[in-house]
């Protein structure tokens, strides 16, 4: 296994990526004419770009998750955006990065684990996977969560107002909101701010934090503002999935997650948290997340078709 470079460049005639070994994260993402569709990170708003959860999404409710008579802190999000991953492949267009459990992970997380996660680039299109193998004689339980942040707008000089996510179907199920940042869950669900098909992006969407679907019927969502360029985010195997900007911030995150923030009362055992994953002894898990150009135009076709 090679040693970890401290970015790894990704290029094809429609694409080029640049991924870091550091958290396996996205660091960019450009057009041919280079155009940059990810957030680049500002403190100010969020310094992270695109960073991979595991094996937590958002807080625990105390800090620690709970396990046999055990306790161990878990840091928001988990721990895995905070190491650095071996690059186990690597060719012009894609990578694989991965991270196996070790003294450290294990104070924080009592289980063996492998995770990899890939990056394969096309002319049109990134594709990320994530991977978790269960080595251990019981199962593994983890939330495994996609976290890219796109820029808002997407090309300079368009209008923040303008922009839209369109679901694949009709959202009418209600959705979860909560307290502190990262984001604990409030007990009681809330009317979608979904109207169809079509959520209507602005700033006051997002003073409640994130907006958290536990139970989306769409598998994919396409971002973006009538006339230019669009993204379609495609999350097959991710049930749950959330929306998240700051008020005033340049960017909103489309988060594809297996498992969702804890409940502010939920102080059970890591294993019967709400939607996590359980994997079976010598089980491996795959979630894959797409992102691919849309032409200029295609969300003025999509917004009339969800009317």
């Amino acid at each position: 296994m090679k040693s970890s470079p401290k970015h790894i460049e990704l290029t094809t005639s429609g694409l080029s990526a640049d991924v870091a070994p550091h958290g396996a994260q996205l660091m960019s993402l450009k057009t041919a004419e280079g155009q940059e569709l990810l957030w680049q990170g500002d403190p100010r708003y969020w310094a992270d770009r695109a960073p991979i959860l595991f094996p937590l999404i958002g807080p625990v409710v105390g800090g620690q998750i709970h396990h046999g008579r055990h306790s161990y802190p878990m840091p928001p999000h988990g721990f895995a955006r905070g190491r650095n991953f071996a690059v186990s492949q690597q060719t012009p267009t894609s990578c694989l990065l991965e991270l196996r459990d070790d003294r450290e992970t294990r104070s924080h997380y009592p289980f063996a684990f492998t995770l990899r996660v890939g990056f394969e680039l096309s002319d049109d299109s990134l594709h990320c996977t994530i991977s978790v193998e269960n080595p251990n004689e019981e199962s593994l339980p983890a939330d495994v969560g996609f976290h890219p942040g796109f820029n808002w707008p997407l090309t300079p000089g368009q209008v923040k107002e303008d922009f839209a996510i369109v679901f694949a179907e009709e959202e009418p199920a209600p959705v979860r909101r909560g307290v502190q940042d990262p984001i604990l869950l409030l007990p009681e669900s809330r009317r979608t701010p979904v109207e169809g098909r079509v959520l209507r992006l602005r700033d006051d969407l997002f003073e409640e934090n994130a907006i958290v679907f536990d139970r989306p019927n769409s598998r994919f969502v396409t971002y973006g503002a009538p006339g230019g360029l669009g993204l379609r985010v495609d999350f097959p195997d991710s049930p749950n999935l959330a929306i998240w900007s700051r008020p005033g911030a340049p960017y909103v995150c489309i988060e594809p997650w297996q498992g969702y923030p804890s409940q502010i009362d939920f102080e059970g055992p890591f294993v019967e948290k709400p939607g996590i994953a359980l994997l079976d002894p010598g089980d491996t898990r795959h979630w894959r997340l797409g992102i691919t150009l849309q032409p200029d135009g295609t969300l003025h076709e999509a917004l009339k078709d969800a009317v």
